[in-house]
């Protein structure tokens, strides 16, 4: 018997995603930096080219192009994709900041589980930040926006394909040390922008950027600590003051920039092909 749209999407976009974003953790421990740098580099290149409609089984080819949203961007959306991915990644790590001036920041919770100590280098640690950054950006847009919404946009509409994908990106991540419960609504609404971006672009090329800029800010100072450490005091402490108002302020911007980003891809989009 033949499983409805949205429950082979979910499925796929399950299995596509996150097998393959364990794929880095692996190599990372038993090859070590260097060597499994360059193993997931190519092991990330010859997954765009499968999940794009490259390789067997030669009759999915055309469903897998559709899945990846796999469409050229002119100039011009080049552009406005930018804006939205770097946007995106500001807007995120603002509403962090925000939400750790009214709680304090719990750096033992959320760098739990993301120890690079054992890598010997500083500089070393900043690839492995890289890396994991690309891995996660490519390998869950994919899964998420991807082979998971992609195809539920085309038979129920886009309202309820991004919220499908959105809830299974946050169902994902409360495995996680970090998924604390004032956490939880960025990580579902980072899941919403992510997949209007997919959905207004016609491409996971934006979401693939915003989430990897986003990730290495995550990687980098709130997860491992390499960059810094979070200092500013609540302002139940502090009061309302500049820093906090800042952050409110870069918040809003950096918002908006993402819609009327959104807004003009949507109008400038090529329609994906229809699959599955």
């Amino acid at each position: 018997m033949k499983l409805p749209v949205s429950l082979r999407a979910v499925v796929y976009g399950i299995l596509v995603g996150l097998i393959a974003a364990n794929v880095w953790p692996l190599l990372l421990r038993t090859l070590g930096i260097g060597l499994g740098a360059a193993a997931e580099a190519v092991f990330l290149g010859l997954y765009i080219w499968w999940a794009s409609g490259g390789g067997p089984p030669e009759n999915g080819r055309t469903r897998r192009r559709a899945f990846f949203r796999n469409t050229s961007l002119t100039p011009r959306q080049w552009l406005w994709g930018l804006v939205a991915a770097l946007s995106f990644a500001v807007a995120v790590h603002s509403a962090i900041v925000l939400l750790f001036r009214f709680v304090p920041f719990p750096a033992e919770e959320f760098r739990r589980g993301y120890d690079f100590s054992f890598i010997p280098t500083q500089a070393l640690r900043w690839m492995a930040v890289m890396v994991s950054a690309a891995s996660a950006g490519i390998c869950e847009e994919t899964g998420f926006r991807g082979y998971m919404q992609q195809p539920i946009e085309q038979h129920h509409g886009p309202s309820t394909a991004i919220l499908v994908s959105s809830f299974f990106f946050l169902a994902f991540h409360l495995t996680k040390s970090w998924a604390l419960i004032g956490v939880l609504p960025i990580v579902f609404g980072a899941g919403v922008l992510l997949g209007l971006l997919a959905w207004s672009s016609g491409s996971l090329i934006p979401g693939i950027i915003g989430h990897f800029v986003m990730d290495v800010g995550l990687f980098a100072y709130w997860w491992t600590g390499i960059a810094g450490t979070f200092a500013e005091l609540p302002v139940k402490k502090t009061g309302i003051d500049g820093a906090f108002l800042i952050a409110g302020a870069v918040f809003a911007v950096a918002l908006t920039l993402v819609f009327m980003s959104a807004r003009n891809l949507k109008r400038m989009r090529v329609q994906p092909v229809t699959a599955m």
